[in-house]
């Protein structure tokens, strides 16, 4: 999933990026809502498991169909076989060919200033602005696989039927992902996380505060389709803000972080028995401190995606500027 998402941002430009990141995460949403139905109708747990790791098997058909990223190939200064790849697709698509060659040797010279070479997992650490964005952009991908797995377990256990309301929490989380399309387009990432976070943490307190039924089942999908947004939203601000020889190192690291999140929620959702607000605030007052801390992020609305660590570094530096980073290098 997090090479599939790397993979699908290095191949659009600009002005499709926010549509497709948020449509990316349809198929997730449509496989929580199946997962429900399996276990409907498929109650052993060891059948279950079959059932839904065969059709994982279908993925191993994809390295034989995915192209490499033509971006990376760029980076890493393999430009024969980036430009071989950009002809086929122009092909595809019957464009025309001419110029690709005579772009790409102007793009290079363009970013031949920067050391253009393989990044590490270490490069992410090295610098000063790097360094501060991937710890505080791994913290918001810790709290919103907490948060989002956390209720959506939590909700499964209110009152109700336990399919309907998981269900129910896809459902929502399905509807966030055609809302923010919208939202992704006219806000900045910022502002988007921001408030969503806000709102999500609203939600998840108030359900301290209400009895269980209707109310908290709808408080506990609202504060979902919030903490789901802000999963929309991270997943394209990482791969905006880190450079390409390691968005795919950054978003790994984030998305292990999500694990830990997620692999800490079902213990928290199960403080039920030492008081009916304990998980609803547990989960409610993250997303508050996610808020604070994305103060400190660059915006990265409409810039083109870092090659380099050095583009990396400097992006951010001058946000009173509507500038490129390639700009800035120069």
């Amino acid at each position: 999933m997090v090479i599939g998402f790397v993979l699908l941002m290095e191949y659009v430009g600009v002005m499709y990026r926010d549509a497709l990141s948020a449509l990316f995460h349809v198929p997730f949403t449509m496989g929580h809502i199946a997962l429900a139905l399996f276990g409907y109708y498929i109650r052993d747990y060891t059948h279950l498991q079959l059932a839904i790791s065969v059709v994982n098997m279908i993925l191993l058909f994809y390295i034989c169909i995915l192209p490499e990223s033509p971006r990376w190939l760029l980076a890493i200064n393999k430009s024969s076989k980036a430009i071989a790849l950009m002809e086929r697709v122009a092909k595809f698509n019957n464009l025309p060919t001419d110029e690709i060659p005579t772009m790409t040797e102007l793009y290079q010279m363009e970013h031949k200033s920067a050391r253009m070479k393989r990044g590490s997992i270490l490069d992410l650490f090295r610098t000063p602005n790097m360094r501060r964005n991937i710890l505080i952009m791994a913290f918001l991908w810790l709290v919103c696989s907490y948060c989002f797995y956390g209720v959506a377990h939590y909700i499964s256990h209110l009152t109700g039927d336990i399919y309907t309301n998981v269900i129910a929490s896809g459902s929502v989380a399905l509807c966030s992902c055609f809302v923010s399309i919208p939202l992704i387009r006219f806000l900045k990432r910022k502002t988007l996380v921001i408030a969503s976070e806000l709102a999500s943490s609203i939600c998840l307190i108030l359900i301290a505060f209400v009895p269980e039924g209707t109310i908290s089942i709808v408080l506990g999908c609202t504060g979902v389709f919030f903490t789901f947004m802000v999963f929309i939203v991270v997943y394209l601000y990482c791969s905006e803000m880190f450079p390409t020889v390691v968005r795919n190192a950054a978003i790994g690291i984030c998305s292990m972080m999500a694990r830990v999140g997620s692999m800490i929620a079902p213990f928290v959702a199960g403080l039920r028995p030492f008081g009916i607000w304990c998980a609803p605030v547990a989960f409610g007052i993250f997303p508050l401190i996610s808020a604070v801390l994305c103060l400190l992020l660059p915006e990265t609305k409409n810039c083109e995606l870092p090659m380099t660590i050095e583009e990396g570094e400097a992006l951010g530096r001058n946000q009173n500027q509507n500038i490129t980073v390639a700009e800035e290098l120069t």
